[in-house]
């Protein structure tokens, strides 16, 4: 079955013809005048601000006038991540998304899922023409996934309504009222280079097969990160075999947990087996450390071939000087990763972490970009403080930005107390009420408009970031049949 013929048929519908558009973030021209042309073909009011976010109102259904008005927000654009060997061009192609059993996934791609459900939701209430509601806006952001541009350029006094419905969280039954802010971190540096050296042979080392997945909701699972354990073999093969590091590339999004790590080495030809007894004895160990959660992480070391008909550039065969290479590797081992700390007032939940996202060698070049998050802003700005203090032992700057508060729960929130209302009439049960430590975009609308109460909530959405990513159809039925019910019970103002 085609997943635009799923049920609920209009969310599916919408949520399909967001896969044809490629949107990776900062690439989301098409999608924001798709967005566009929607809102106008409908006939309603539609605005797109001068940084691509999309405006769309409805006016209430007769007799709902006087209900408070309700944001609907979500953001259009979505994490570009392919498999090894894979072709696919985030910026041209569509997403080959397809139904398995009871998710929908991607053929080796990110699906978009993350949030493009969210605003196929949002879409959908504005296209019905059976639901009933309030005045209706929904605001689709852009940029979100890696700078939350959108949200941060949003102007105060155009949204009208004080209600927000985020629909960006990812497991259905909870009610999400916090989350974590966040913060960029980027250490650089230069290292002196060394010309080929006479009598060793050019390797290729690869480290891949890793889930990866969200910095945010998956950081707790304590999967692999790629940058992480490749510096641990590379570091072995410079300290107890005979082995230069030319190179080595790491990760390529600051919130997704890096899958892959690539390096260029040389290694002395008469001390080939030395250096492939160390590379074994550090791969098994690390394998073994991670079967649990990383099953299918793979380590290759093979000399190097070039494509048929390039020829290598000069300045791709130096080395990096010996003393800088194991002063730079260790700082990318010493660099905290992961969990920091727990919360102590929700169990369960991760206070604070950091995801080191990209390493870059090459070409005289040092680069490590990182993506912290904490809900505790102090304990956010202690972790820089920590990684700025490792790298300045390697001798390398370390400059922060992008930095945002979280967003603090409101136990006294009017929406919140609705919500649970129709969720406990609808299914029987209690939902749970959460704090999240993915940074959504709450924190920063809510200080541009601090008079707004806020809720977010969507359906089950596991892996995203990753080309593991799927959404639980059913669940997305459950999530379009709680919020139009919710709409539907917001009381007058």
């Amino acid at each position: 079955m085609e997943i635009k013929n799923l049920k609920p048929e209009l969310v599916w519908k919408n949520f399909y013809a967001l896969t044809r558009i490629p949107r990776p973030s900062k690439k989301e021209e098409k999608v924001s005048e798709y967005l566009y042309n929607f809102g106008k073909s409908l006939g309603l009011e539609t605005i797109r601000d001068g940084i691509g976010n999309i405006i769309i109102r409805k006016p209430a259904t007769p007799g709902m006038e006087n209900v408070r008005g309700v944001i609907l927000q979500g953001h259009m654009d979505m994490v570009p991540q392919k498999n090894a060997g894979v072709e696919h061009d985030f910026e041209k192609d569509p997403i080959q998304a397809y139904a398995d059993g009871e998710w929908v996934r991607a053929k080796g791609t990110t699906l978009g899922a993350d949030n493009g459900i969210g605003v196929a939701i949002a879409l959908s209430v504005l296209e019905s023409g059976d639901l009933k509601h309030g005045p209706v806006e929904v605001l689709i952001t852009t940029d979100e996934e890696t700078g939350m541009t959108g949200a941060r350029a949003l102007e105060p006094g155009v949204l009208k309504g004080d209600i927000l419905i985020n629909l960006d969280s990812e497991t259905e039954g909870e009610l999400y009222v916090g989350c974590a802010g966040g913060l960029d971190a980027t250490a650089s540096g230069t290292y002196a280079r060394r010309e080929h050296p006479e009598g060793y042979g050019c390797w290729s080392f690869a480290a891949k097969g890793m889930k990866g997945g969200h910095s945010g909701m998956d950081i707790i699972l304590y999967r692999a990160n790629a940058n992480k354990v490749a510096a641990r073999v590379i570091y072995a093969l410079l300290t107890k075999a005979d082995v230069r590091l030319v190179d080595f590339e790491g990760g390529t999004l600051r919130n997704a947990i890096p899958r892959e790590a690539f390096a260029t080495l040389y290694i002395a030809d008469g001390k080939v087996d030395e250096a492939k007894k160390v590379f074994e004895e550090v791969t098994s160990a690390i394998k073994a450390e991670y079967a649990g959660t990383d099953p299918g992480m793979e380590f290759i070391l093979e000399p190097y071939r070039e494509a048929e008909g390039e020829v290598c550039d000069p300045e791709d065969c130096l080395y990096v000087a010996e003393e800088d290479a194991v002063r730079l590797i260790r700082a990318v081992i010493a660099c905290p990763d992961g969990v920091e700390r727990m919360s102590s007032e929700i169990p369960g939940l991760v206070e604070t972490s950091n995801n080191m996202a990209m390493v870059r060698i090459e070409k005289g070049r040092f680069e490590v970009k990182s993506l912290l998050r904490s809900s505790v802003d102090s304990a956010k700005d202690a972790l820089a403080e920590k990684i700025a203090c490792v790298f300045a032992l390697a001798g390398v700057e370390t400059s922060f930005t992008g930095g945002y508060s979280g967003w603090a729960p409101n136990s006294s929130s009017a929406i919140l107390h609705t919500m649970k209302d129709v969720y406990r009439r609808l299914y029987g049960s209690e939902p749970a009420v959460m704090a999240i430590h993915a940074g959504l975009e709450c924190g920063i609308l809510g200080g541009t408009y601090p008079h707004w109460d806020m809720v977010s909530c969507g359906p089950t959405i596991l892996s995203p970031h990753s080309p593991d990513e799927r959404v639980n159809i059913a669940t997305v039925g459950r999530c379009w049949e709680f919020v139009t019910a919710v709409l539907e019970a917001i009381p007058e103002k």
